[in-house]
């Protein structure tokens, strides 16, 4: 277990409110099924804004990437390059590394290219302070995706608005997944990386929520970097099955990249690819976790991220920010995919994209 964190300690409090009720039911179970027949339904509703300011003058955007190996902020930015073309601007990305300096110094890029606009594509907010401070006083509009842990204004960083999916609602979509599947006697290991807020929120609400659940069990919280997913997840995956054995139903990750290097270690074990530990993704919804999933191999699920419509989002809070205009408030809901909805909601070209006309009326907004 790592040590606690006063923001993940708070957020665990809320989640347990999310989950209070259901737990004091004898059907919590049935509860969780409700819920998770809500978050599997077909996206065709655009619930976003209408209104909003005309698109501004060429800009010079900067996309700096977390890491280009994550799928979330690599989907994310071909979001934004598709959205500005469209507003008719420029867009330069820079790859982050799965590195601090290398996210610290492509903020610090963006200021030396004299950037209208700076769009986080996950670096932690705290983290990165200083650099964003620095592209503050330099007159860059900043918003971001997934750099703190819940959406909206972070003015503490001088960030207009970071983007997501509200975390406890996807860390509910998640946990939700092994307590149904299971008819709640699910075994969960929850998986996180403490270098970023969100992810310490999603990590403490998915154990709420376990922890809600009087006939399930949480075995452990592992803190693992995403960075060094590729050289951790196998002999931690092994050392695990050795710990909890049978007792190890699923695996719940706050990104699709943990269950990425899950598989060999399993395969060795002897384990089928439909076997438990089920895995679970409390984001982002990569193509490789599609393809898992769809396949029934190591992965029964993702609460993804619509990734390209988060970069559609994003371009119009920057025009919103060039205008004086407030940011638009809009918060996608979850959205769960497992093997019954799978070719669903752009599913079948292994990405979540709502065919909710996100693109038209975005469009419509800026005059284009």
């Amino acid at each position: 277990m790592r040590k606690k964190h006063l923001l993940g300690a708070t957020l665990l409090a809320t989640a347990g409110l999310l989950f209070a009720a259901g737990a004091a039911r004898a059907d919590a179970v049935q509860d969780a099924k409700d819920y998770i027949a809500k978050v599997t339904a077909p996206v065709s509703k655009w619930e976003g804004p209408t209104t909003g300011p005309k698109a501004a003058g060429h800009k010079l955007i900067v996309y700096v990437s977390t890491d280009q190996r994550n799928g979330g902020a690599r989907g994310v930015g071909q979001g934004v390059e598709e959205a500005a073309k469209v507003i008719g601007w420029d867009v330069r990305v820079i790859d982050g590394q799965g590195s601090v300096s290398e996210r610290a110094a492509g903020i610090n890029q963006a200021v030396a290219l004299k950037a209208d606009g700076l769009v986080l594509g996950s670096p932690d907010a705290a983290e990165q302070s200083a650099a964003i401070e620095n592209a503050v006083k330099a007159g860059i509009k900043v918003v971001s995706w997934h750099s703190g842990p819940a959406p909206g204004p972070m003015p503490k960083y001088g960030i207009f608005t970071n983007i997501t999916t509200d975390p406890l609602e996807v860390a509910k979509a998640a946990a939700s997944y092994a307590v149904a599947d299971s008819d709640g006697k699910a075994g969960a290991v929850v998986f996180t990386d403490s270098a970023y807020a969100i992810a310490i929120a999603k990590s403490d609400a998915m154990a709420a929520i376990i922890k809600a659940c009087k006939t399930c069990t949480l075995l452990s919280i592992e803190d693992t970097p995403l960075a060094d997913a590729a050289n951790r997840m196998p002999q931690l995956t092994t050392s695990l099955l050795t710990r909890y054995g049978a007792k190890w139903t699923y695996g719940l990750s706050i990104n699709d990249l943990t269950f990425d290097f899950m598989a060999p270690a399993l395969q060795a074990a002897g384990i089928a690819g439909d076997g438990a530990p089920h895995s679970i993704s409390a984001g982002d919804g990569s193509e490789p976790a599609f393809q898992r999933i769809r396949a029934g191999d190591y992965q029964v699920g993702t609460v993804a991220e619509p990734l390209s419509l988060h970069g559609w989002q994003l371009v119009d809070e920057l025009n919103r920010a060039f205008s004086g205009a407030p940011p638009s408030g809009f918060v996608a809901p979850p959205h769960l995919f497992i093997k019954a909805n799978i070719d669903k909601d752009g599913g079948d070209k292994n990405t979540y994209d709502p065919q909710n006309s996100y693109r038209d009326e975005y469009k419509k907004i800026w005059g284009k």
